[in-house]
């Protein structure tokens, strides 16, 4: 027999089902996404979320079609990275909250330091030595006397290090818009409850945050009694 008398039709009918399935399936992800996207920013102009679970199961499998549609209404890349980051806290909170203290931890970035900061780098990031040249030493304190275990950092590389060593299993990323939403996706994909506080002043240098973010963050789920300085008790209640 030759290759001429091998009847090909079913594997023709089979690559024209394949075929018409993945067409489908592209048009169902299409579809899915322009619906998830009409949601997001209807959500996004009335300040509160609607279907969060809807939409953050959207955002893990249709990211990339979700990204084109937005760009494609005009949304800016900002406003949009704001919402998918408000989204996993939004969806992370429940989980954050239930997490003892002596199993979170938090990352500033090194930026938010002063320029004439004296501290040293070490292995685990920057060692803060309270010299009152800026608020991270403050914050630093309180978050420590909590219970948090507190890093300084320059780069995630000391995240994935410090996760490996102390295996936290929640953490507080602070950062840039596109710092915090690398963070939590990396977050999710080793299994760790992250949530997000993007700082106000991008940079390099002596960056900012509002101090009030973290903090309504780091009291989730705590007895004000308990865990919490006498300072914060008025956010914790």
């Amino acid at each position: 027999m030759s290759l001429f008398d091998i009847d090909l039709t079913p594997w023709h009918s089979l690559m024209y089902i394949i075929g018409e399935i993945t067409v489908l399936f592209i048009l169902g992800a299409l579809l899915v996404s322009f619906i998830l996207v009409v949601i997001s920013l209807y959500s996004i102009r009335r300040g509160h979320l609607y279907f969060p679970t809807f939409i953050k199961a959207g955002i893990v499998f249709l990211e990339g079609f979700m990204k084109a549609f937005f760009r494609l209404l005009g949304l800016e890349d900002r406003e949009m990275l704001t919402f998918f980051i408000k989204i996993h806290n939004t969806m992370n909170t429940s989980a954050f909250s239930k997490i003892p203290l002596a199993e979170r931890a938090i990352f500033f970035p090194q930026c938010l330091r002063s320029a004439k900061c004296p501290a040293h780098l070490t292995p685990e990031g920057l060692k803060c030595v309270n010299c009152g040249e800026c608020t991270v030493g403050e914050a630093r304190a309180r978050l420590e006397q909590m219970g948090y275990r507190v890093f300084i950092i320059p780069g995630s590389s000391f995240i994935k290090r410090m996760v490996k060593k102390y295996h936290p299993r929640a953490i507080i990323g602070v950062g840039c818009l596109t710092e915090v939403k690398e963070g939590i996706d990396m977050a999710d994909k080793i299994g760790l409850v992250a949530m997000g506080v993007v700082t106000i002043k991008e940079g390099c240098v002596e960056t900012l945050v509002n101090w009030q973010d973290i903090y309504d963050v780091a009291i989730l789920g705590l007895d004000p009694k308990a865990s919490v300085p006498e300072d914060l008790h008025a956010l914790a209640g």
